[in-house]
């Protein structure tokens, strides 16, 4: 029996600015899903957005809000006996809001973890990777800043794979500003987001120059609306074109698959609705023989910690992933952090997530952050 459900916004600073097509980020909001059953479990999920609502139609406030008012209660009043059938129930009395689903599926599938005594990935298919190779997004505005701090990263082990986002210069800018680095860096992958910034004219002329200039992976070039150009793309360059913010849920996925749009799937838990369907997504990807790539919106450690287990499990995952959200943040809400070493992330491996929250330390920032909004909105 699920005894409560809490939401908490927790807003963590960055550390430094990350520049989007769409918007600069400075801080963080965690939106977590705090979840305790009648005898003595407790699971953790996350459903982090991206810049508020400039990303996604899902803010870190509306996700609050519409958990207390309709997920609790629901969940709270039908008291489902298993994940599976928690999702059932809310699918079928909730539409959209898959960035809430994700956070609620997520903790309920630690606490089974952690009543069954097994990892989460041996939960929704079973791992094939204990180690995930991560990328680190390149995103100061700045050449030579970008260019230093990827040169620390492949020094200290950390990353050896590069994101640039681009998409809000003028293209001849964002595409020398990209080529300085991968000259900088000729023995990494550097992969180039755009965000959907671009039409497909200006697609067609930014991706010949970024394919003559070595660069492994194109992301989004243009509209999710416009599928038709995305295949086109696709067709027209040998450089990989990965699908992103198109892919959503595995509605779209299969239709994309079946249409062969991309030649890449970035899959994100919390646009795919949840664990399960960022599974299916993979599983449709691979039969389909398109390459997945392990995606992010930048969540704390809960939702990494959730990702990594999905991607634990996709038969192939050529093009890595990015789950760096944790080390772009100044603090950490977990006892102990992830295990980041080497260039990847470990897998963690005991039951549930693996992880362990420190509550007294999430509530006291959503607590503070509670009080300073309130301050703002009466001063």
């Amino acid at each position: 029996m699920i005894r409560s459900i809490n939401t908490l916004l927790v807003p963590i600073p960055t550390i430094r600015e990350h520049k989007l097509a769409c918007t600069v980020m400075r801080e963080q909001v965690l939106v977590l899903v705090h979840i305790q059953t009648e005898d003595g479990f407790e699971g953790w999920g996350e459903a982090t957005t991206i810049g508020g609502l400039s990303y996604a139609e899902e803010s870190p406030h509306s996700i609050q809000t519409n958990i207390d008012t309709y997920f609790a209660p629901l969940l709270l009043k039908e008291q489902p006996t298993s994940t599976a059938k928690a999702m059932q129930l809310l699918n079928l009395h909730i539409n959209g809001n898959r960035f809430a689903k994700c956070a609620i599926e997520t903790a309920l599938l630690d606490i089974e973890g952690k009543r069954l005594n097994l990892p989460v990935s041996e939960l929704i298919g079973g791992r094939v990777r204990d180690r995930i190779e991560v990328a680190w997004t390149l995103a100061s505005g700045n050449t030579e800043t970008d260019i230093s701090e990827a040169k620390q990263m492949v020094e200290q082990k950390r990353h050896r794979i590069f994101k640039l986002k681009i998409g809000s210069n003028p293209i001849i800018d964002d595409i020398a500003h990209v080529l300085a680095i991968k000259q900088a860096l000729p023995d990494c992958r550097i992969t180039v987001d755009v965000n959907q910034a671009w039409t497909e004219l200006e697609a067609m002329k930014g991706i010949a120059l970024l394919q003559t200039g070595g660069i492994d992976l194109i992301e989004q070039p243009v509209s999710m609306r416009n599928k038709a150009a995305l295949k086109r793309l696709k067709e027209h360059f040998d450089v990989a074109i990965m699908a992103d913010e198109v892919v959503q849920d595995p509605q779209n996925a299969f239709l994309l698959a079946a249409d062969h749009c991309a030649d890449v799937f970035a899959v994100k838990i919390n646009q795919a609705g949840g664990l399960k369907a960022a599974c299916l997504i993979g599983q449709m990807a691979h039969l389909a023989g398109i390459e997945l790539y392990g995606g992010t919106m930048l969540e704390g450690p809960i939702g990494t910690a959730a990702s990594a287990h999905v991607f634990s499990t996709y038969p192939s995952l050529n093009f890595d992933t990015e789950l760096f959200g944790p080390l772009l943040l100044t603090e950490d809400v977990l006892v102990q952090p992830l295990d980041y070493q080497n260039f990847g992330l470990n897998v963690p491996t005991g039951a549930g997530l693996g992880i362990e929250v420190d509550s007294d330390k999430v509530y006291h920032y959503a607590k503070k952050a509670v009080i300073s909004a309130s301050s703002t909105h009466h001063s």
